[in-house]
């Protein structure tokens, strides 16, 4: 397993974003995700976090040696640095903020509606004071409309964007496991703020730009939106299955596990009724002959290539599969995930330092040759906050 590295020990050359200073006034997920892209490219990243408690994420659970699972994963190559930001006074911790902002290259911020511009951190603010500040603002839904001032979660967001509606089983809609709102906005976050250092680059001045969660995964929902609007009817909610190619997902093989099977093509189609499921007129089947017709009949198939499956262990279902080139996976569980074959065979395991001890974490999934990845540690609450003063000619 790799060892975490520092800033001053990376081979390869120097990392992208080396010299670029991110200041994050963040919390929970989406702005901490977009921030750890920034940092894991060289970027300084400075996390502004509440006195005591924090980022809020701190919380969520102590699953991680006492620590939280999403902070953990969310924050590392960050410095973290405690500020009051009601504490306005002359050399109070506003105006360490506003000194550390003279010196930033990006402010990223992801408050709940309004407080940005009640601290006197609105975009055009902060613009006028430093033309070549580039301003990202991470927001559940926007600056305007009526649901601008309304609080955004995750769950909530999947459900404003109909991802709840197409999730889950024909019984029960469900959430995606993952929070894939908050993902979507800090990806879009990330090169959004990477976009505007290139402008910057050219034309020698700052921009703002806002991200809302909903924009973000209503352009993940791009084909259940043009399915429903032009088809006339929802993707049905098929659980493992895809809801518009057939077929794809799960089928159990003769020794009770599951094998998910993926056709994309009828060139593949053919090759599975002949080579895998030996029914090669299963293909010509008038019930089966196009993409379309299949998802029609995807019950009667799932039948049908079970049925043909029923004496095959899954390991000779998954190599017959492998031969015939036909797109497969099992399932496997996060512990099993964990030691994906794949993933060590390619030395994809590092070790990041963290207020806990080591923690064995992925590398960033961009792989340059000859670059070795940046893992600073994960900060504890307010690591860095007399470190910080001190640079800036604050007293500690």
């Amino acid at each position: 397993m790799r060892e975490a590295r520092t800033r001053a020990g990376y081979r390869g050359g120097v990392l992208p974003l080396a010299g670029i200073t991110v200041v994050a006034l963040e919390q929970a997920v989406a702005a901490p995700f977009a921030t750890r892209q920034l940092g894991d490219l060289g970027a300084r990243v400075i996390k502004i976090e509440r006195p005591g408690a924090g980022d809020f994420a701190r919380s969520y659970d102590e699953t991680v040696h006492g620590l939280s699972s999403h902070f953990v994963w969310l924050n590392r190559n960050k410095e973290s640095v405690a500020l009051d930001l009601k504490d306005d006074r002359d050399g109070g911790d506003r105006a360490v903020l506003g000194a550390l902002l003279e010196r930033a290259d990006v402010f990223v911020q992801n408050l709940a509606p309004g407080a940005a511009d009640r601290l006197g951190l609105a975009a055009e603010a902060l613009r006028a004071r430093h033309p070549r500040l580039i301003v990202c603002n991470i927001s559940g839904y926007g600056t305007s409309g009526p649901y601008r001032s309304k609080k955004a979660y995750d769950l909530l967001v999947q459900c404003e964007a109909g991802v709840v509606s197409v999730t889950g089983s024909e019984e029960e809609p469900a959430k995606a496991g993952i929070p894939v709102a908050d993902i979507a906005a800090g990806m879009y976050a990330y090169s959004g703020v990477l976009s505007a250092l290139y402008e910057r680059e050219r034309t020698g001045q700052g921009s703002s730009f806002d991200v809302a969660m909903l924009d973000a995964l209503g352009e993940w929902m791009g084909f259940p939106y043009f399915y429903a609007t032009y088809g006339g009817t929802p993707p049905r909610r098929n659980g493992a299955r895809h809801a518009a190619i057939s077929p794809y997902g799960p089928y159990t093989a003769g020794d009770g596990a599951v094998v998910f099977i993926g056709v994309q093509n009828e060139r593949e189609w053919a090759a599975l009724c002949e080579r895998v499921l030996r029914r090669p007129g299963l293909a010509a089947d008038p019930r089966f002959a196009r993409n379309s017709l299949r998802v029609r009949h995807d019950a009667e198939l799932s039948e049908l290539i079970e049925a043909a499956l029923a004496d095959l262990p899954a390991a000779d279902v998954v190599a017959s599969l492998d031969e015939a080139g036909i797109a497969n996976a099992r399932m496997r569980t996060m512990a099993e995930f964990a030691e994906h074959p794949q993933l060590a065979a390619r030395g994809r395991w590092a070790e990041v330092g963290s207020p806990a001890g080591p923690l064995r974490t992925l590398l960033p999934p961009v792989e340059v040759p000859g670059r070795e990845p940046r893992l600073d540690p994960v900060p504890a609450a307010g690591e860095h906050t007399a470190a910080v003063r001190a640079e800036l000619g604050f007293d500690t």
